[in-house]
């Protein structure tokens, strides 16, 4: 746990001393609705996922039926499935973070700062599927990166206190 404490200051470093602050009532806005928009985004991947998951085993029942070979065999190996499992952990991640970020503790924040870091794993396995490539990984550090910008801004409003105010 160590080394994500240090990772987490560092990017801490970035992007809340370095970068360009966000303005008072942005960070106010985004504290406050990002619960929501974490929800209905958990809920959208892992329909996604879903459908996804049908759509591989369709076209492998495809391919078994005409006799060629099963996307297994052809290149979305594990690599396929693992991407899959990824994302529907992702969007799990993103669901469990509702109601502690609603209540504005810490164990939100972190939830989502996991979700993003797990960003990059994806697009890292996905890079070497037949269907990704090096842009998958890019667009993967790209949006993580702006997550973590947006996360690290607001990252004063979800703390231990806070939630006990809050309570109390």
């Amino acid at each position: 746990m160590n080394s994500l404490e240090s990772l987490e200051k560092s990017l801490d470093d970035l992007f809340v001393k370095k970068a360009p602050p966000l303005p008072p009532g942005g960070k106010k806005a985004l504290v406050e609705y990002l619960p929501w928009i974490n929800l209905v985004l958990g809920l959208l991947e892992l329909w996604t996922v879903s459908i996804l998951w049908h759509w591989a085993h369709v076209a492998n029942s495809i391919g078994t039926l005409y006799g060629s070979l099963t996307i297994a065999n052809r290149g979305m190996n594990a690599g396929l499935w693992l991407g899959l499992v990824l994302l529907g952990v992702q969007a799990i991640i993103y669901i469990a973070a509702f109601s502690p970020t609603k209540a504005r503790k810490k164990s939100g924040w972190d939830l989502l700062f996991y979700a993003l870091l797990l960003n990059i794993v994806y697009g890292a396995v996905i890079m070497f599927t037949s269907y990704g490539g090096v842009g998958n990984l890019i667009s993967s550090i790209i949006g993580s990166g702006v997550g973590f910008y947006l996360l690290f801004q607001i990252r004063s409003s979800y703390s231990k206190e806070s939630a006990s105010k809050k309570s109390a």
